[in-house]
């Protein structure tokens, strides 16, 4: 009970403190209860939330930030929850400052803490534009289906997504790492494979200009060679 009545003073006392805001910065923000995470990650005007534990996904939605007056929107491309909502404008009802945010989700506000900037030079909203196959890199043209990544603070997501026929065929994400062209990722959370978390994936990584050059083994074992560029939200 006192733990309880801590939580909720401190709750009180956060939500007295924040203030309405134009549009939330990019970042990476949680709210933890126990092993149940809801996890926000926004970057290049691209937001995406995601629910898991430590042993399985449970949903994701999100997509593009528009802002209109003194209202935020996010345009949504893909919802596990209820695929009828993608391709309509949902308002982000919150308030915030730099070290918190406190957003409206199914009737009741939910506090997330703000996660340690840990800024890297993949940070930004990336599109798979090409794969090798064969030993030939064959490129990916642009179209309804699409594969995106978001990578922003120590935090990446993957979703393959068709927002034109409310397509959704994968998502997977968790920490990054990006250093002296060395890309490390350890899985937190992955839609097909709940057996696949907790695993550490390394990867060669080369950026030149505007694409990302991205080698070594998928989580099955099998050969990658992947080339993203870098995407903007609309």
């Amino acid at each position: 009970m006192k733990h309880y009545i801590i939580l909720s003073l401190l709750f009180i006392v956060v939500h007295c403190s924040l203030k309405a805001q134009h549009q939330i910065g990019d970042g990476v923000y949680l709210a933890q209860d126990g092993p149940n995470k809801n996890l926000i990650l926004i970057t290049d005007h691209y937001f995406s939330l995601i629910k898991f534990d430590n042993k399985q996904f449970e949903y994701t939605w999100g997509g593009p930030l528009q802002q209109q007056g003194d209202s935020t929107y996010t345009l949504i491309e893909y919802n596990t929850i209820d695929s009828t909502k993608v391709g309509k404008k949902i308002e982000l009802d919150y308030k915030g400052n730099t070290d918190s945010l406190l957003l409206k989700l199914s009737g009741s506000y939910r506090l997330f803490l703000r996660q340690k900037a840990i800024p890297q030079d993949l940070d930004a909203l990336w599109r798979i534009t090409g794969r090798q196959q064969e030993g030939k890199m064959h490129e990916i043209p642009k179209n309804d289906r699409k594969t995106i990544k978001l990578l922003v603070d120590g935090y990446f997501q993957w979703i393959a997504i068709n927002p034109a026929l409310k397509g959704f065929y994968g998502t997977g994400g968790g920490y990054y790492n990006y250093r002296d062209n060395r890309y490390t990722e350890k899985i937190l959370f992955f839609s097909r494979d709940n057996n696949r978390i907790g695993q550490e994936l390394n990867f060669d990584g080369k950026l030149e200009k505007t694409t990302w050059h991205h080698k070594g083994k998928s989580s099955k074992g099998d050969d990658i060679y992947e080339i993203w560029s870098k995407e903007t939200a609309k």
